[in-house]
């Protein structure tokens, strides 16, 4: 499972026109669903979510988490995280989880999320969403609990 975490002053989400999620300050996270993920790998990334050092600390080191700080944390499903973007130039999306399942381990993640912290907010799986967001820094940082039996893929180098 894949978390593309950025560090926000503010986010939100939009499905046609209506806003669905928003958060203040805190992390928007872009979340990608690999086949063989299970709710171990979601439970590991969620702990990691909540627990990155990202914020500043009072002497402006990144020391502070979410957890330390309160802020908002915004989900948003994106299925082309879990693109191979090794070769050519069309993605592969191959090693996406097949919909339903990817759906079924977000929502699993915003439940524990939820049981776990606030506030947290959503997007929606499958929708054509409007995110937009003010990056904090910007702070991004790429979080992967890889499916059993692979190795880490986060922006994998570009081949031929």
């Amino acid at each position: 499972m894949i978390g593309l975490l950025q560090r926000v002053s503010e986010a939100r989400v939009e499905v046609d026109g209506h806003v669905i999620g928003e958060i203040n300050a805190g992390l928007l996270v872009l979340i990608g669903v690999e086949r063989g993920d299970g709710e171990n790998q979601a439970d590991r990334l969620l702990e990691r979510l909540l627990g990155y050092r990202v914020f500043a600390d009072a002497g402006g080191k990144m020391n502070r988490s979410l957890c330390d700080t309160g802020g908002g944390l915004l989900l948003v499903p994106q299925f082309t995280l879990a693109a191979d973007t090794r070769k050519g130039m069309r993605p592969s999306f191959t090693p996406a989880a097949p919909p339903m399942e990817g759906e079924r381990l977000f929502d699993y993640l915003v439940a524990q999320a939820c049981q776990q912290h606030a506030p947290v907010a959503t997007g929606r799986f499958g929708a054509h969403m409007r995110v937009s967001l003010m990056n904090d820094g910007p702070v991004t940082f790429c979080l992967q609990t890889p499916p059993a039996a692979s190795s880490p893929r986060c922006f994998p180098p570009l081949t031929g």
